[in-house]
């Protein structure tokens, strides 16, 4: 069959990688796609936030099947616009995808199926949301509600950084993200990520993972899209994910497919897990980067048959055939990432490196230029591993972050700490 995956980055990378192996693939394009994407798909200059653009090439491409990656056109509709069209289609429609794009829709359809969460409210304009944090003090949570690249959400662990918090989101940081903002209670615990296909109906387990969102080791700095992940995650144990379905996804899918918008896809369970118990932090439409990395490395070919199986609805009689491995992936940023950066140098040493089922570098903000590989973005490389353990998996990764030859990147030295 012929496939289009929609996005640029590792996470896409990482999922033409799993899907390429499949036999039932025949034809894989990748837009806009990467340096490293090229290597394996062809890639196309596509607006991926234009949903008749979309539909145009698949019908002039004969595509069977398209795979949504980012959030950006799940919240634009592009998901509705190839299934209006008659496409097989992997992604939720736009409404559906506001349990990503608006972190109040979120916690109303928590409300609503008793799913638990932290408690919270709403804002439209500063001077409220200053008084309701000087009453609840720190620390406390500041979210603007709309999509943010992942940076629109600030731990603030004193008044001050809350209050500041609140007058940069009004004052457009976020740009029309932050024009609504949400005020949750801290919750203390550990963080984990749980995905879960779902056809609208069915639920289906698919895999844990951990990553880490502060630029440097220990967990400290600002926060980022996430500097390194590993699966699966020893904190979401068993009892705890059934927990979790039965508790906060199942109940979820249910309110949705009752109001009118059911949910299809992937639907990305951000955790966090204290004294054996749960509770949602936010959710994503679409696999997380750098998660997606670490789940792929595992999944390998099988990946292609669970998300058509989610697309056609027939989940029910899916399966996920897990080995009882480990995977780790460790992030290369351009130095200044998360704030100011430079772009454009090379990087080198790319070619010597092992792709293979336990070793790859997924590209994440790269472009060739006169057979150069340029770094292009904060995030720029996903260097991954699997081994027969956490430390094994770790060690290889590691091990070919060594071997890359960029001065003008940077990566923490400890991911999968927690896990280790």
């Amino acid at each position: 069959m012929n496939i289009l995956i929609l996005g640029a980055g590792g996470r896409e990378h990482s999922l033409a990688w799993a899907i390429k192996q499949n036999p039932r693939t025949d034809r894989l394009i990748v837009a806009p796609g990467n340096a490293g994407i090229a290597q394996l798909a062809e890639c196309a200059d596509l607006d991926i936030l234009d949903g008749a653009a979309v539909v145009t090439f698949c019908e002039e491409n004969a595509i069977d099947f398209v795979v949504i990656g980012p959030e950006a056109p799940l919240a634009a509709g592009v998901a509705d616009a190839t299934r209006a069209a008659g496409l097989l289609t992997f992604g939720p429609s736009a409404a559906a995808a506001r349990l990503e794009t608006s972190k109040a829709f979120t916690k109303d359809i928590c409300d609503a199926c008793g799913a638990p969460t932290a408690a919270w409210a709403r804002f439209t304009e500063a001077a409220p949301a200053r008084d309701y944090v000087t009453a609840k003090g720190a620390p406390i949570v500041v979210k603007a509600d709309g999509l943010a690249a992942g940076k629109g959400v600030v731990v603030a662990m004193t008044l001050a950084e809350a209050l500041a918090a609140v007058d940069d989101m009004f004052a457009g940081s976020f740009g029309q993200a932050g024009a609504e903002v949400v005020i949750e209670e801290f919750m203390s615990g550990e963080e984990a990520s749980f995905f879960i296909l779902t056809d609208g109906t069915t639920c289906l387990p698919l895999g844990t993972a951990q990553d880490h969102k502060r630029a440097f080791d220990g967990d400290s700095g600002p926060n980022t899209g996430g500097m390194g992940a590993y699966s699966p995650a020893p904190v979401l144990t068993e009892a705890i994910a059934d927990e979790v379905m039965a508790r906060i996804v199942r109940p979820t899918v249910a309110e949705m497919a009752r109001r009118g918008t059911p949910y299809q896809g992937v639907l990305y369970a951000g955790l966090m897990i204290a004294d054996g118990r749960a509770r949602l932090l936010e959710y994503n439409a679409r696999f997380g980067d750098p998660e997606c990395q670490v789940l792929m490395m595992r999944l390998g070919a099988q990946a292609l048959d669970l998300l058509l199986a989610c697309a056609e609805g027939r989940l029910d009689d899916a399966r996920v055939a897990w080995a009882p491995d480990h995977a780790l992936t460790v992030v290369l940023a351009a130095r200044g990432y998360p704030g100011a950066f430079a772009k454009g140098s090379q990087i080198r040493g790319l070619d010597a490196l092992p792709e293979d089922s336990r070793h790859m570098v997924f590209h994440a903000g790269t472009a060739g230029r006169d057979g150069q590989i340029i770094a292009t973005g904060g995030r720029v490389l996903n260097v991954t591993a699997r081994g027969a353990t956490l430390a094994e998996a770790r060690a290889r990764a590691y091990a070919l972050v060594e071997r890359i030859d960029w001065p003008g990147g940077y990566c923490r030295r400890d991911i999968g700490w927690r896990g280790l």
